[in-house]
């Protein structure tokens, strides 16, 4: 049995008296139902809201600034991926960290900037993009909700969703920062970054060595590398994975 019908047949099911003694209970199996039967089109949203958040809250690159530039000029023929509109920007923050969201943004910290070359770069966003392409990030803000103390976020008739609080999107934005996915949505996003760069001409060992560098990064033991490699586990693995695949491929010696 399913997730939405298990909890279907525990609000129809439970005796009213239990649900009046514990009305906690109840918020809690509306608000878990409610959150597994948002549409994509509503995550999207809710995730919009959430970056608007992350972006008042960190210091975003000027249109001007020499980071905003570099990444315009790498991902100038990348501005829809997979039919998704993708919008780019750079937090000025030394972290070595970068995300995408089920609206397509995509978030790129200066810290992995200043360590990447503009096809590893390019890897690692690429990376990030396929774990929204195959709904992982879709899921995470449903995970995220679900944990969350968010009340009435259940869309309207009308397909709308209520706005959040400040503390609510604030909650929301942290946990996608910070979302672990399981080792097989890692691969299957891996796989999604070779085949795009691959499908664009781009020199698929970028992939490997940004991971290399990552796991070259973390012996270092700095806070912001931490960070990513507690999301993105196993970083000489995947890159040996990625070197497997591309001498198969005939793309590496």
């Amino acid at each position: 049995m399913n997730y939405i019908a298990r909890l279907f047949l525990l609000t129809v099911w439970l005796p009213v008296s239990t649900f009046a003694q514990q009305p906690g209970l109840a918020q809690a199996a509306m608000d878990a139902l409610n959150s597994a039967m948002l549409s994509d089109a509503q995550v999207a949203e809710l995730s919009r809201q959430a970056v608007v958040e992350m972006d008042a809250k960190n210091p975003v690159a000027a249109p001007n600034d020499p980071y905003t530039q570099r990444l315009n000029r790498i991902v100038t023929r990348h501005h829809t991926v997979s039919g998704l509109p993708i919008n780019y920007k750079v937090y000025k923050v030394p972290d070595v960290n970068a995300f995408a969201t089920a609206d397509g943004s995509v978030r790129v910290f200066k810290g992995l900037m200043d360590i990447m070359t503009d096809n590893e770069l390019l890897a690692i966003m690429g990376h990030e993009i396929g774990h929204v392409i195959n709904h992982d990030t879709r899921d995470a803000m449903k995970s995220a909700l679900r944990r969350s103390a968010v009340r009435n976020v259940a869309a309207s008739q009308s397909g709308l969703i209520g706005k959040l609080s400040r503390s609510q999107l604030g909650g929301l934005a942290d946990y996608m920062l910070g979302a672990k996915f399981s080792r097989q949505q890692e691969s299957e996003a891996d796989d999604y970054s070779y085949d795009f760069l691959k499908r664009y001409g781009y020199n698929v060992m970028a992939l490997a060595t940004s991971f290399e560098k990552l796991a070259k990064q973390g012996g270092g033991g700095g806070s912001g590398v931490t960070q990513i490699l507690s999301t993105h586990p196993d970083s000489k693995a995947r890159a040996q994975r990625v070197r497997d695949r591309a001498r198969r491929d005939g793309l590496a010696r």
